[in-house]
């Protein structure tokens, strides 16, 4: 069997150009970055503004679990389908983080028959965006040290500068470190930390920004530290955000590729789901929907993150809402969240399929709050057996949720039809009828405890000492009412990980928020969840190496 990445490269592709034609985009609409990678210029974003939007297909999952869901993948591959079966459509994407393809996780251009292409330029710098949102982040941090240095004009209370250096690696070491030692000439010393670059603030922001102007406005508004007094402190205080937004200019435009079918996607933005919106970006989706009849997207991890964030956050600021969604599973998956090892799930087990369908259901369940039509879409696995898939498909049945299997990674576009056919049957007639969990006008303490009781299904929320004062503070400085973004372990709907299922009867811990004024959104912590993760003991990057003719080995 041939690794994904050999199946990428046995792949002729097509010069984008060819590939993009389809949608409407020419030659001059374009920047080129080789022959099979570009940017889209603003003159052709805006010049499609006034288009009628196609209809939006979210695809999301339940709690991701060691066996895996292949959303990506399904997701690339019902694309796909769709244009098999004479629907215009295209993709739009998040980049994958160098942190995950190096460590655990893999990367983000899909598997199988189902990719985007060329998978080891996307998996790897692509066209340069994380490095300028590296740089953007660190330039920041070096403007602040320096006018602390440079006599502190602000006041800045150098204990309660919030804003942190980020690599886009794995690196626990850098998690809390110690700046400007060894002589007055280096600065002043203070406590620092470094986040993942898909955790920085301008991640998020470049995700959310509609154009240049909107994005130096959202560059501005971010919150760096606090005075003596308390007060907070912005980048428009330190007058930067024209260098930031410069920075940022080429990293802003969608990125344009294609998959193995031939489909144009737009891969762009990959902020985490667990500790950011999950989503990519706003710019991509929205000029996907200008372009083409149907456009499927994705949010990160289970919808329970990455779907409320999605419809919560993102929607509001989209040109149409969503018209179906598409919630990911696996047999294996579902035997897992039903209590089997991760040895066993080669075995059947009807009952564990039955007991794991419990988080499927809840996910269902929670998708139709927010008045769209939900689709399940099984990825098939060889060692899934006819008693396992016909008790899944009964499952489904009583919940009155259209399912069907699906063999993109194995078979492409041929093996995505009935899935994508189901789609088109929700879409049109699914009577979709959009609506937000909570309004902005809710506080921020009634935002978080409808997220936890209606989504995730807890009992109630518990708020530490130091978020109390929090929700104090941040009302009195107007931001109580920004949307909530939830930190929070993926692989449960509790903030214990270890919890999996549909969990009951738990409460959920709010230790600490934190202001993202720039994204426009307030981020809750809750557990441990890291905004710099660690390495596994033995990362991909082991298998990782380059031939003499530069060709990428051992990618995935």
């Amino acid at each position: 069997m041939k690794s994904d990445i050999e199946i990428a490269q046995s792949v002729e592709l097509k010069p984008i150009t060819e590939v993009v034609e389809k949608v409407g985009i020419t030659f001059d609409d374009i920047e080129l970055y080789g022959k099979y990678k570009a940017k889209l210029s603003f003159d052709k974003i805006k010049s499609v503004q006034e288009n009628k939007p196609g209809k939006l297909v979210l695809v999301t999952a339940i709690n991701p679990t060691p066996a895996g869901e292949g959303k990506s993948t399904m997701s690339i591959g019902l694309a796909d389908a769709l244009n098999k079966i004479g629907k215009k459509t295209m993709l739009a994407l998040r980049e994958p983080s160098l942190g995950p393809v190096m460590g655990i996780k893999g990367g983000a251009a899909g598997g199988g028959y189902a990719q985007v292409l060329p998978m080891e330029d996307i998996n790897l710098h692509f066209t340069g965006d994380m490095h300028a949102i590296t740089t953007a982040n660190n330039a920041l941090s070096a403007i602040i040290d320096n006018h602390m240095h440079q006599g502190n004009e602000l006041g800045i209370d150098q204990r309660r500068i919030i804003w942190k250096r980020v690599v886009d690696l794995n690196d626990r070491a850098l998690r809390h470190v110690t700046v400007g030692l060894g002589s007055p000439v280096n600065g002043i010393p203070r406590e620092d930390g470094f986040d993942i670059t898909v955790a920085s603030e301008i991640m998020a922001i470049l995700c959310l920004a509609t154009d240049i102007k909107d994005l130096k406005e959202r560059l501005a508004n971010i919150v760096v530290a606090y005075r003596y007094d308390r007060t907070p402190v912005y980048v428009r205080d330190l007058k930067v955000e024209g260098a930031l937004t410069l920075i940022l200019k080429d990293a802003i435009k969608p990125n344009l590729v294609q998959t193995i079918y031939g489909t144009p996607a737009f891969v762009h933005g990959g902020p985490f789901a667990n500790i950011a919106h999950g989503c990519n970006s706003v710019l991509a989706t929205t000029t996907a929907l200008h372009l083409a009849d149907y456009t499927i997207t994705e949010a990160g991890f289970g919808a329970d993150l990455g779907a409320e964030k999605f419809l919560d956050i993102k929607t509001p600021n989209l040109p149409t809402t969503p018209d179906a969604v598409v919630i990911v599973a696996t047999i294996r998956a579902l035997k897992m969240h039903g209590g089997v090892a991760k040895t066993d799930l080669g075995e059947e087990n009807v009952e564990a399929v039955r007991a794991g369908f419990a988080n499927l259901k809840r996910h269902v369940e929670n998708v139709r709050k927010f008045g769209v039509p939900a689709v399940v879409a099984i990825n098939e696995f060889v060692a899934d057996t006819e008693a396992e898939i016909a008790a899944l498909k009964e499952l489904c049945a009583e919940i009155d949720v259209p399912v069907e299997l699906a063999s993109v990674w194995a078979n492409g576009a041929d093996g995505g039809v009935d899935l994508a056919k189901a789609v088109v049957n929700a879409v049109e007639n699914g009577n979709a009828n959009y609506k937000r969990l909570y309004s902005d006008d809710d506080s921020l303490e009634e935002k978080v405890t409808k997220i936890v009781t209606e989504i995730y299904g807890g009992n109630k929320v518990i708020f530490g000492k130091k978020a109390k004062n929090q929700l104090k503070q941040f009302a009195q400085f107007g931001w109580d009412k920004l949307p909530v973004c939830m930190a929070k372990t993926q692989y449960s709907f509790s903030d214990n990980p270890t919890l999996l299922g549909a969990p009951e009867d738990f409460d959920i811990t709010i230790r600490e928020f934190v202001p993202k004024t720039g994204a426009g959104f307030i981020v809750a912590l809750t557990g441990d969840v890291m905004t710099m993760p660690g390495l596994p003991k033995k990362p991909a990057a082991l298998n990782m190496d380059v031939a003499e003719d530069g060709t990428a080995i051992g990618l995935f």
